[in-house]
Parts: structure tokens; C-alpha cells; sequence
């Protein structure tokens, strides 16, 4: 049986906001799922994504029952 947990969310951030989350030195950031659950996800999932125009886009997260990552990867 497939216990997996699936959250969906969107991120709309600027290269210098991302730029300033790193450079603070954070080590996870808190989204809001559509579901409306708060997700705290480690801030190096997000990097591959960022481009000269920052980080875009509508995401999934899949988590095991345990919470461990499975895969986080951007939808559109």
C-alpha cells in the first residue's frame, strides 16, 4: 500500500529574495500547501530551481508517511 504524501504550492520569488535566504544562512523555509498545510522543506531542495529571474512556479513535494523526501520536483 502506498502511503506516500503528496502537497502541492506555488513559489513566487525574486533572484535577490532568493539571494537573501541564502546568504542568511537559512536551512529550511515553511510553504503554505494547497492543501493548507505547512510544509518545512530544506532550503538546498529549492536551489536547482532558482533562475536569473528568481524561483517560479507551481511545485510537488512527495514525502514518505515518515515525513522523509521522495522527490520534490516543479509542475509548470
Amino acid at each position: 500500500m502506498n502511503n506516500n504524501k503528496y502537497f502541492h504550492f506555488s513559489l513566487g520569488l525574486t533572484y535577490t529574495e532568493c539571494e537573501r535566504l541564502y546568504q542568511a544562512g537559512y536551512q529550511h523555509v515553511v510553504v503554505m500547501a494547497e492543501s493548507g498545510h505547512r510544509v518545512q522543506l530544506p532550503i538546498e531542495r529549492l536551489r536547482a530551481f532558482v533562475t536569473p529571474s528568481g524561483l517560479q512556479g507551481r511545485f510537488r513535494l512527495t514525502t514518505t508517511a515518515a515525513h522523509k523526501i521522495l522527490t520534490f520536483e516543479r509542475l509548470s
